[in-house]
């Protein structure tokens, strides 16, 4: 995959020299307007459709699938649903990625204060105690997902720029290790806990194996409490892994991320210049624009997640006097009754949801996986209210992109008219659902009549992306001549 960007990347470096196209301008004009040149309809959807591939696919870090389903046909199946999931809602996606980086960052802080690798009596756990007068706090939620959207986005750019720096400095630390003839060897600070290990653990990384070898009624996938659980009452050992042998389960570094950082942030570069120049600008660009803001946060809260995973790290049971292998409640179960079944096809989209949040009920299913949109690791209210904040800001983001399309040239008025009111719906949905809520609190409504309104939405919601990705290229056959116009050295920069 890697050495496929790169090549296009490559290519695209070759074909962007000036053609003959080049607009001829007087020498006066030259030192007042910068030099253009044209493009083709094919340019615009080759260089839309590579954005929008870097952003969906490579973006989504997906869980580790369970060993029933290790097949390449499994595998592609899986990644063909997660694609059409984040072109149909890429808002959920980058909601996905925030509850991981809390649960993430809230493992994390719970496994040093335990001084991991060395694990403490559960006596001497400190129990973590919410701030007082925070819970209703309203202003201070909607402050809070602010802050916390500039903290990933300053937090995505510092990944980049370390992580870049880091590859340039490897050959140094590798020449110099060589020639003082070391061998680097972990020490007890490698295996402390990190971020990594915490992503690494919510996606399934951890799996329990008995009789010292896996079995499929023996394997069960540990959550990091029933680790600790586990630990303490010395039924397994203390799992020594370190941050780099995770990495190196990972299909992704920072060179890939960097190619695609490098075609979004191309891409962002060439409309900005657009805009400036007054130059026409087309509704699929539009539309890849809003794709890769929400890339970049999707990005920056997942980082420190492996992609791509297999296989997960065995666990071993170490006792083997009871003939029960592992009781229920240190493993992911599986609820008895599944009460979204009868929902039919909304049945996938609404469990994602309920599973996203922690709605209880749900069964999160798979004893042999983590669920795709876990939500396990119950989080404090405070986050609850500023992932809830932060996924509805998203969606007005997303929508108000569109919305920025509003006054362009459009082939004819009711496609014009579509894209208004499909822009509209996808910006204003998520909110109506917000404010639907208390109502049905306050009514006592049941589960059935909550799944059944909300099901209204996440159709209309389905609808309005449905005809917003048909219009993005039906108005491509009738663009205005300003739309094939581009400014020359835009088309210099490295991109895809």
């Amino acid at each position: 995959m890697r050495l496929l960007l790169l090549c296009i990347l490559l290519v695209g470096v070759t074909q962007a020299a000036p053609t003959t196209n080049t607009t001829n301008t007087t020498t006066n004009d030259s030192l007042k307007a910068p030099s253009f040149t044209t493009r083709t309809l094919w340019s615009i959807i080759s260089s839309s459709a590579l954005t929008i591939f870097a952003c969906v696919y490579s973006a989504i870090h997906p869980n580790i699938p369970s060993p029933k389903h290790t097949s390449q046909l499994h595998g592609l199946w899986r990644q063909i649903r997660m694609v059409i999931m984040a072109l149909i809602a890429p808002e959920l996606i980058v909601t996905w990625a925030m509850r991981q980086w809390f649960s993430a960052d809230q493992v994390t802080r719970q496994f040093k204060e335990l001084g991991y690798p060395s694990v403490r009596p559960e006596s001497e756990e400190k129990k973590s105690v919410g701030a007082p007068g925070t819970e209703n706090r309203f202003l201070l939620d909607i402050l809070l997902a602010f802050v916390c959207l500039f903290r990933l986005l300053a937090k995505g750019i510092l990944s980049v720029l370390v992580s870049l720096w880091r590859v340039l400095c490897a050959p140094v630390r590798w020449a110099a290790r060589w020639i003082k003839s070391e061998k680097p060897e972990p020490g007890l600070e490698d295996f402390t806990w990190t971020q990594t290990h915490s992503f690494f653990v919510l996606m399934g990384g951890f799996m329990l194996y008995a009789n010292g070898k896996p079995h499929r009624t023996a394997s069960r996938t540990l959550q990091p409490n029933h680790i600790l659980t586990l630990i303490r009452q010395r039924r397994i050992d203390v799992p020594i892994l370190t941050a780099d042998q995770i990495h190196d389960r990972s299909k992704g570094n920072a060179i890939s991320k960097g190619l695609v950082i490098l075609q979004v942030a191309w891409f962002v570069m060439q409309l900005i210049t657009r805009a400036i120049y007054h130059l026409e600008t087309t509704q699929l660009e539009v539309g890849t624009l809003a794709f890769a803001v929400l890339n970049f946060l999707t990005y920056a809260a997942w980082w420190d997640k492996p992609l791509n995973v297999q296989c997960p790290h065995p666990v071993y049971w170490k006792s083997t006097k009871s003939k029960s292998i592992v009781t229920p409640e240190y493993v992911i179960g599986v609820s008895e009754e599944d009460k979204i079944a009868q929902f039919g096809i909304l049945a996938p989209v609404l469990r994602s949801m309920l599973e996203l949040i922690g709605f209880p009920g749900i069964p999160p299913s798979r004893e042999l996986q983590v669920p795709t949109f876990d939500g396990s690791i119950k989080l404090e209210q405070l986050h609850k209210h500023v992932l809830l904040l932060a996924g509805l800001l998203m969606a007005t983001i997303f929508g108000g992109i569109h919305c920025m399309a509003w006054f362009f040239a459009f082939p004819t008025y009711q496609e014009r008219v579509l894209w208004r009111m499909s822009a509209v719906a996808i910006t204003c949905t998520p909110w109506l659902g917000l404010l639907t809520a208390p109502l049905l609190a306050a009514l006592d409504a049941s589960l059935t009549l909550f799944i059944m309104l909300y099901g209204s939405y996440i159709m209309l919601y389905i609808t309005a992306r449905g005809v917003l990705l048909v219009l993005m290229f039906t108005t491509l056959r009738n663009l205005p001549p300003d739309a094939y116009q581009t400014v020359l050295w835009t088309s210099l920069v490295p991109h895809l």
